[in-house]
């Protein structure tokens, strides 16, 4: 018996991988977050599967719901919303795992940041304006910050930010950003990346509040950069003519192509 913690994607169903899916189908007790996972990706459930929400279970009950299945031997396919490697509450199901010496797997997802850049038709790092993607976060009921992670710290590198559950926080987002990246900085939200009642509102830290007034308070991706407007950067060296690299060395006297590599 085995725990498939799998990561779900960002809501499109058909951004679930082909790991994912096959291990839901060959899971007889599928446990999925129902509040962010779409129901569609039930239907990878074997007939008679054992499907259970835990939206509105405590971490004891959902752990009794696995060691239940750790008894029968059937394995569990466990579903998270985005990837499992941030804010997925994963890592205290793992210790309580390891203490009970259930085996689990881990699949990865497509991330909420990159289904919100997709749709933005943006990519985050650009040649010459910044070469960092910080996700991070503000304080929330379930989870303090550390003293040391503020929004002021991150905008301090210039790096694209890309700000999690924290949509309710918007105007305390723009304060703290403003002094470090300036009323101009481009800003873009994304609800609900992926799926389809998605919806992407643009603006300026100075603008974005006024923009935004009327969108939903949950489900939301912040990303604010100068990446979010950018036109006059450089191009990448990589596929620069004079880039000598191995795979296409320049000339014969190319170490490249004395190695043939």
């Amino acid at each position: 018996m085995t725990v498939h913690f799998i990561g779900a994607g960002p809501g499109a169903p058909d951004l679930l991988t082909l790991r994912g899916r096959d291990r839901i189908a060959a899971s007889p007790v599928c446990l999925y977050a129902g509040s962010l996972v779409p129901s569609a990706l039930l239907d990878h459930c074997p007939p008679g599967a054992r499907i259970v929400n835990t939206a509105p279970l405590s971490l004891d009950a959902i752990i009794a719901e696995i060691a239940d299945a750790h008894t029968r031997g059937q394995d569990v396919a466990r579903l998270h919303s985005g990837d499992l490697s941030i804010w997925s509450a994963m890592g205290e199901q793992l210790r309580r795992l390891r203490a009970l010496d259930i085996p689990f797997t881990i699949t990865p997802g497509v991330p909420a940041f990159a289904a919100a850049a997709a749709a933005l038709e943006s990519e985050l790092t650009l040649p010459g304006l910044t070469q960092s993607v910080v996700l991070t976060r503000t304080p929330g009921r379930a989870s303090t910050m550390p003293p040391a992670e503020t929004l002021a710290a991150f905008a301090a590198t210039g790096a694209t930010l890309a700000i999690h559950l924290s949509i309710h926080a918007l105007e305390s987002v723009i304060a703290e950003l403003t002094p470090r990246y300036g009323p101009d900085c481009p800003v873009a939200i994304v609800w609900r990346a992926s799926w389809p009642d998605a919806r992407i509102v643009r603006g300026t830290l100075s603008t974005i509040a006024q923009a935004a007034a009327d969108g939903p308070e949950r489900t939301a991706l912040i990303l604010v950069g100068p990446v979010l407007a950018a036109t006059d950067f450089i191009e990448s060296s990589l596929y620069a003519p004079e880039y000598d690299r191995r795979f296409r060395p320049r000339t014969a006297a190319s170490p490249f192509a004395a190695t043939g590599e």
